[in-house]
């Protein structure tokens, strides 16, 4: 990449939908993973192979991290598949990033001003703000889904609208702008972290090419891996706290 930009690059359209590079590199972390899926369930036996010891260990890491977060086995399985969906798929888009070609391959096109500018094939999913922001909200309205579902409707509205007095009624109304407040900022972290790691790989990149961007390349690879995990960890919390009939 020659060039860095906060906003994604369009590649293409299907129909009035634009398809951009962050989404491109989406879709290739999604197929993975697919695939993997797909071959794990082929080779599950009750001699397990490597690999289904390998998916099987991941997951029981996953849930018994999952149980210190929620305090019970019970929710930590319950939430585990969107949870462990999250952050595999954080992980491993972070982590696709900055492999070599990702922000390098790509089309010289000439822009609405007549210069020519370089348009990357694929882009680290989570530098696009957009794809950030579909994620925190993803996570959001599915905790008051679950909130609705767990402890009924009347129970769950009351934490935020509730005419029980004055200080509760405020009370709600700040409930109201802290899960507003809540998109934002799940949205911002993950996008402000990724962004940055990029800009700091291309600029290091720019001035001591090569044998210089690997200590960052580590660095890079240990944020993507806390910015997964914490992103996970913001998720699992959403989703446990409205589950919970005691909950305010």
């Amino acid at each position: 990449m020659d060039h860095i930009s906060i906003v994604a690059d369009t590649l293409f359209h299907i129909g009035p939908l634009p398809v951009t590079n962050t989404m491109l590199t989406a879709w290739i972390v999604s197929l993975g993973f697919i695939i993997f899926a797909f071959i794990i369930s082929r080779r599950v036996s009750y001699i397990p192979s490597k690999l289904q010891n390998f998916a099987e260990a991941v997951i029981e890491i996953i849930i018994g991290f999952l149980e210190t977060i929620a305090g019970d086995r019970k929710t930590a399985e319950r939430f585990f598949p969107i949870v462990a969906t999250i952050f595999l798929f954080v992980l491993a888009s972070n982590w696709l990033g900055i492999l070599p070609g990702v922000g390098s391959i790509g089309m010289h096109t000439v822009g609405h001003d007549g210069h020519e500018a370089f348009v990357p094939l694929f882009r680290s999913v989570y530098s696009d703000l957009n794809m950030t922001l579909a994620l925190a909200l993803i996570v959001v309205v599915l905790s008051h889904v679950y909130g609705l579902i767990t402890v009924g409707v009347r129970h769950h509205l009351g934490k935020f609208i509730t005419f029980k007095g004055p200080v509760l009624f405020f009370t709600g109304i700040l409930e109201i702008i802290g899960e507003l407040s809540k998109v934002i900022s799940l949205s911002f972290r993950l996008f402000g972290n990724v962004f940055a790691g990029e800009v700091l790989l291309i600029i290091i990149g720019s001035l001591v090419p090569y044998i210089a961007t690997i200590p960052f390349l580590g660095l890079e690879l240990f944020v993507g891996l806390i910015q997964a995990a914490i992103f996970g960890v913001l998720a699992m919390v959403a989703f446990s706290s409205f589950t919970r009939a005691d909950s305010h």
